[in-house]
């Protein structure tokens, strides 16, 4: 699964983590744990496991959001997409191995009235928080080794 291409608003994002793929995947998808590590992140409950449409909720910048995992392919992609009042997201994740170090890809697309009626607002919001969960990913992953 990828992004909307053609979505009023998207982004990807790119960083490299210097930790095995395996921590990386493991702290990604531990989602009840991403409040411990991601200050954006207030809750995260999962309902059922890691696998293709088991459901969360979680809180992200103070809104709750409604998501669905949609394809899960350990250690290497992981995506789910997501609903908030008049906005559908899809967000995807790819790990990529480098040596001893992972390329960490993240993207969204966000879609619907309420997106199209604030289409700035929400594409700095979308860089911003991408940017800021590859960041404290990449503080989390290598603070384990």
């Amino acid at each position: 699964m990828d992004i909307n291409p053609n979505a009023p608003v998207s982004a990807r994002h790119q960083i490299t983590i210097n930790a095995p793929i395996e921590t990386v995947w493991q702290i990604l998808t531990d989602i009840e744990q991403w409040p411990t590590w991601n200050a954006h992140i207030s809750a995260a409950t999962l309902a059922g496991p890691i696998q293709p449409g088991s459901t969360f909720r979680w809180k992200a910048n103070g809104t709750g959001i409604f998501s669905t995992l949609q394809t899960v392919e350990p250690h290497r992609h992981l995506s789910w997409t997501g609903k908030v009042i008049g906005t559908h997201a899809i967000h995807t994740w790819d790990l990529e191995p480098m040596g001893d170090a992972v390329v960490v890809t993240t993207a969204e697309s966000f879609e619907g009235w309420l997106v199209r009626l604030t289409k700035g607002m929400m594409q700095t919001t979308l860089d911003t928080s991408l940017v800021a969960w590859l960041n404290n990913l990449k503080r989390k992953a290598e603070a384990n080794l």
